[in-house]
């Protein structure tokens, strides 16, 4: 058994989170993942109010007695920022200890808050300046993702195999890296870089639990490598999605110079929850790395990370070659 800072300060089986994605890290899928070893994120981001997200966790703790997070979005988009400290007091409230925070810069206001609820923070970030700031400020762990992430990239375009051991070197705080991660020589891959724990998300999506269209599923076994882009760079907001009409249009409409309300219209998490519910594939933009040319099948959760985290041991053990 792997076990690591991460997996001793979260109190989870693996050193796996199960990334923050909206309209998916739903109280069901969290605590299949949770329930599986994992510790997963939910994403308050698919609730308008504090007292939505409330009974999201109550929902989320009624599933499992396992460690989960809670995501507070810092994105002025995603989330209305004149409500994080009721989200927060919300989380803290309802006995949810670990916070994450992800968006453009690290939530100083918030730091208090997070230190008097005896919370462990994460700060998700794609970049050394914003992981050091995030440490500065008191973050317990810092969650770095590289180039091949799905999502939000950052700005900086910089792989994982760079981007991990750079962050590692330059905190004394453990670090969750991950982008392109989908099976047990990703996870390997990422403690060598130095990380105590690894970020997935892409790969979890098709999983019989995951709440997406059966679709969108098997898109995502059929895809390669090279079936993503970046989109939404001229709005710096940049994400890495999958290669779909949506995308394309998207793609279109940048290098017309089209407005911000044109290209987020294509966006909209409404769009992608018809693509989610109904099946519609070209309906809207799903977040997806790289690591989705990786993906092959839909086991449940737990046959996924079991395989991933034997297949993990398996590599390390094999890498004890060296001769003397």
């Amino acid at each position: 058994m792997i076990k690591t800072k991460v997996t001793e300060m979260l109190d989870c089986k693996y050193p796996i989170i199960v990334g923050t994605m909206a309209n998916i890290t739903t109280p069901e899928f969290v605590a299949a993942c949770s329930n599986a070893g994992a510790c997963a994120v939910l994403a308050s981001a698919n609730y308008r109010t504090p007292e939505e997200l409330r009974e999201a966790i109550r929902r989320t703790s009624s599933l499992t007695n396992q460690p989960f997070a809670v995501n507070i979005n810092l994105f002025p988009a995603l989330m209305p920022q004149d409500k994080l400290e009721g989200f927060v007091e919300a989380t803290l409230d309802e006995g949810a200890k670990i916070i994450e925070t992800s968006g453009h810069k690290a939530p100083e206001h918030l730091v208090p808050k997070f230190k008097q609820g005896d919370a462990i923070w994460i700060h998700k970030c794609a970049g050394v300046r914003y992981a050091k700031k995030g440490a500065s400020l008191g973050a317990d762990i810092i969650t770095v993702v590289g180039y091949e992430n799905g999502g939000a990239t950052g700005i900086l375009d910089i792989g994982t195999l760079v981007m991990a051991p750079s962050v590692v070197d330059a905190l004394d705080i453990p670090v969750i890296a991950g982008g392109g991660v989908t099976d047990g020589r990703g996870v390997a891959a990422i403690l060598a870089l130095g990380a105590e724990g690894v970020i997935m998300g892409t790969r979890m999506m098709a999983t019989k639990e995951c709440p997406i269209h059966d679709n969108l599923k098997q898109a995502f076994i059929q895809a390669r490598e090279t079936d993503t882009s970046l989109v939404m760079r001229s709005i710096k907001n940049t994400h890495r999605v999958w290669r779909n009409k949506a995308a394309e249009q998207i793609i279109e409409l940048e290098s017309q110079k089209s407005s911000l309300q044109q290209i987020v219209q294509v966006a909209s998490g409404q769009n992608a929850l018809k693509m989610y519910r109904e099946g519609d594939l070209d309906a809207g933009i799903v977040s997806c790395g790289q690591g989705v040319g990786l993906v092959k099948d839909i086991p449940t959760v737990k046959e996924l990370l079991d395989r991933i985290m034997k297949d993990a041991e398996d590599v390390i053990q094999k890498l004890g070659i060296i001769s003397k």
